[in-house]
């Protein structure tokens, strides 16, 4: 599907595994130019040698980062405009679901999962909007269904997640002036290898068999390309009227939204 997206400038978060890595692939196959973002040295460095050998190193960066620190989103806006000279695209994928189930948790727990599913994403938008003034600005922030319905999810992740999607709502409306689109795309359950879902269906087959079937409607697992084609959609210019809005992407998973 050709998208109109050849030669825009992508930071693409948390794109060493995962649904990250796989929207890195699909912006990559729509001809942008992609900088690819990871904790781990190791699994960024794998993501980048795979894709660098499929589309070539003029088109793929890499720059590990962990972004809950705003200095470091700013150098990572550094370096690709030091490498392109611009930014059209940022996708937010940064986050853990990782936590303490009930509700006695502590403060620093708090603070840790509001830094990595909240404010790492703030830091990123404020650091990428002043490099976005190309007119075709677009960011998408990947939050998750824990943000819109009650699930078993940590509390904080679960209000994280939601204090998100109502940023990217509002943020939406203050930069549409610059002809900066701002989106949410929600994943319910994705599976990919080395993921939480990846680890309990392998460790509780029959209790993951049976949460499919009973709580989605398509009894299965999404697949990150599929969280991709979304994303890249709303890069594009064919979705030029979409803004402040949020897509669940969860099989029919969620009820009340």
């Amino acid at each position: 599907m050709n998208l109109s997206l050849k030669d825009r400038v992508a930071l693409v978060a948390g794109s060493s595994r995962g649904i990250g890595r796989a929207i890195a692939a699909e912006l990559l196959a729509e001809g942008c130019r992609v900088c690819l973002t990871g904790r781990d040295e190791a699994s960024l460095g794998k993501a980048y040698g795979e894709l660098v050998s499929e589309y070539g190193d003029e088109r793929v960066l890499k720059f590990r980062a962990d972004f809950t620190d705003l200095g470091t989103a700013k150098q990572a806006i550094d370096a690709i405009l030091a490498r392109w000279g611009s930014l059209h695209l940022l996708i937010a994928n940064v986050g853990s679901g990782k936590g303490t189930a009930g509700w006695d948790i502590g403060s620093g727990e708090w603070h840790r999962i509001f830094a990595e599913n909240l404010f790492a994403s703030v830091w990123l938008a404020q650091s990428a909007i002043p490099a976005m003034s190309g007119g075709s600005g677009s960011i998408v922030f990947i939050s998750s269904i824990c943000a819109v319905e009650a699930t078993p999810a940590p509390l904080p992740y679960s209000a994280a997640k939601a204090a998100l999607n109502n940023y990217a709502k509002n943020l939406s409306r203050v930069v549409a002036d610059q002809k900066i689109r701002v989106n949410v795309v929600a994943p319910g359950n994705i599976l990919f290898p080395g993921g939480s879902w990846d680890k309990r269906s392998r460790e509780l087959p029959e209790q993951t068999r049976q949460m499919l079937e009973s709580q989605v409607p398509m009894r299965r697992f999404g697949d990150p390309a599929e969280i991709a084609s979304l994303v890249a959609f709303l890069c594009s210019d064919r979705a030029a009227f979409i803004t402040g809005s949020c897509y669940l992407a969860d099989g029919g998973q969620t009820r009340s939204v």
